[in-house]
């Protein structure tokens, strides 16, 4: 049993609850679970319990693995006249300005908990119960509204969480008006939520009382989930993909995501030319998420589309590539250098609670990039696509690095750079994160455009290759919120978290 541990989340509470799991004889695994749990608690409109969520952890003696507990497209048994229903269009004005879709009929079947769950049985050494605690305390007894969170509510509350009467409530103040970095929220519903979660398992929310009623709200409501739904879903077991940089040796999440295979290519295609000059960060982020926009948002089988990608690189780098915020990261390495990265997301939110739970229903279905072929189309039970790329990794030299971030599409290019400049050229891990980023948005049939932090040299090279740039402020939550935990060769952990999300971080 492990010490001490090194955690990097969302928040102060996310952390502690991260850091007393280890307390209470729980490993780096509990500690994970413990601070996504809290984080998925303490952070509303940005992620809940009823999202998807992705596990990858590299024992202590042994080969990593990533757990798949991604949203699937449900249906199973609705009749034919509730496809397509139970959408509500809401335009936002957050990243410059996009359209959604809220609603019951945007929520895709649920993947998180039971993802938690199989990650807590195979790995954990604490008690489930005693992770899952440190959640139903904060709804119960109430917790500060983080200033990321703040935000985001403050873009969306009057549209996408105002239509819903009892997400409206638990939402805004007492006398409705918007709520504030600060304010403090307590929620009876999802407390006892919890409760039920932490006596009976995940599988409450799959075959118990929580599924029976999350059915019957999306019923009700015009959506998707049944019950047949959620007695079926099961999280999978993967091989990472592994992807050497430098000395480090680096397991991210395989296909059928897009995250992890878009990560390794980029990562690949840096360790190749040898250089970080943002000329070259912007042509291979082009360069591949080109690829992405025209072969794996249209994706019939992402699996196969995702291996087809990286044997073509492989074989002959990029020109083998024939082309024509809401989330949530955790990590954690404990003394005996098991690594676990844990990232979750419930995409912009439905705006939906499930009466009587607290638990606030994720819009997978209504968001745009996972759903180009159009919205319903999918068979049910088939995973959704997913930008989400929780990372491990282990030096030649003993170092352990577990390492993510949430950002939608902004995931990869910023994980991207981060290794780069940590594993490449030795950056401090802390200094890696903080600097400024840039992202390349490519979208088909729309003009590329390339995002970036306020920064001269970017604004030149973006000038001089004639792209088109969009200035954002220094530090800006749009390029994601990097968190990495790590322990040295020489035992020392610390963890590092990003100034763009209000992250926290801690080592007991």
């Amino acid at each position: 049993m492990p010490s001490h541990v090194a955690v990097a989340a969302t928040g102060p509470v996310a952390v502690d609850a991260g850091l007393t799991a280890v307390r209470a004889g729980g490993n780096a695994v509990d500690a994970a679970i413990a601070a996504m749990c809290v984080a998925m608690t303490t952070e509303p409109g940005v992620v809940s319990p009823m999202g998807g969520a992705f596990v990858t952890i590299w024992p202590v003696d042994g080969e990593p693995e990533t757990i798949d507990g991604n949203v699937e497209m449900p249906g199973r048994g609705a009749p034919s006249e509730r496809f397509g229903q139970g959408l509500r269009e809401i335009h936002l004005s957050y990243g410059g300005g996009i359209t959604i879709f809220g609603g019951y009929g945007s929520a895709a079947l649920p993947g998180a908990l039971s993802a938690l769950q199989l990650a807590h049985d195979r790995h954990g050494s604490g008690a489930w119960a005693q992770a899952i605690e440190p959640a139903r305390l904060a709804a119960a007894d109430g917790f500060r509204l983080g200033s990321a969170a703040a935000s985001y509510l403050a873009l969306t509350t009057d549209n996408l969480f105002g239509w819903d009467p009892e997400t409206n409530a638990t939402l805004t103040r007492e006398d409705g008006s918007h709520l504030q970095a600060g304010d403090r929220i307590v929620d009876a519903d999802l407390a006892t939520s919890w409760g039920r979660i932490a006596e009976h398992g995940a599988q409450d929310v799959y075959t118990g009382e929580i599924a029976q009623r999350i059915a019957r709200a999306c019923a009700d409501g015009g959506g998707l989930i049944t019950e047949a739904d959620l007695a079926a879903y099961r999280p999978v077991v993967r091989t990472p993909l592994r992807q050497q940089l430098g000395d480090w040796d680096i397991a991210t999440n395989p296909p059928p995501s897009v995250g992890g295979p878009m990560l390794a290519v980029m990562l690949s295609e840096m360790a190749r030319r040898g250089s970080y000059a943002w000329a070259d960060t912007i042509d291979v982020q082009r360069r591949v998420l080109t690829y992405r926009s025209e072969v794996h948002d249209f994706s019939a089988d992402l699996e196969e589309d995702g291996y087809t990608m990286l044997e073509e690189v492989r074989r002959s780098g990029l020109k083998g590539l024939n082309t024509s915020q809401s989330t949530a990261h955790v990590s954690a390495v404990d003394s005996d250098g098991l690594a676990c990265a844990i990232t979750a997301s419930s995409g912009y939110s439905s705006g939906a609670t499930v009466p009587d739970t607290g638990l606030l229903l994720n819009n997978c279905l209504g968001e745009p990039e996972l759903n180009r072929l159009g919205l319903h189309v999918l068979a049910p039970g088939t995973r959704l696509a997913s930008n989400m790329a929780p990372s491990v990794a282990r030096h030649r030299g003993g170092d352990v690095l577990a390492i993510g971030s949430p950002g939608a599409d902004r995931i990869t290019t910023a994980l991207m750079q981060v290794l780069t400049r940590h594993c490449l050229l030795g950056m401090p891990l802390g200094e890696a994160i903080a600097a400024p980023r840039v992202h390349v948005r490519v979208v088909k049939g729309e003009p590329l455009r390339v995002e970036y932090e306020r920064d001269r040299a970017i604004a030149e090279v973006i000038a001089r290759q004639g792209l088109r740039g969009n200035e954002h402020e220094p530090q800006a939550m749009f390029f994601g919120g990097v968190g990495g935990a790590a322990r040295s060769a020489t035992g020392v952990l610390f963890a590092a978290g990003d100034p763009r999300r209000e992250a926290a971080t801690g080592v007991a």
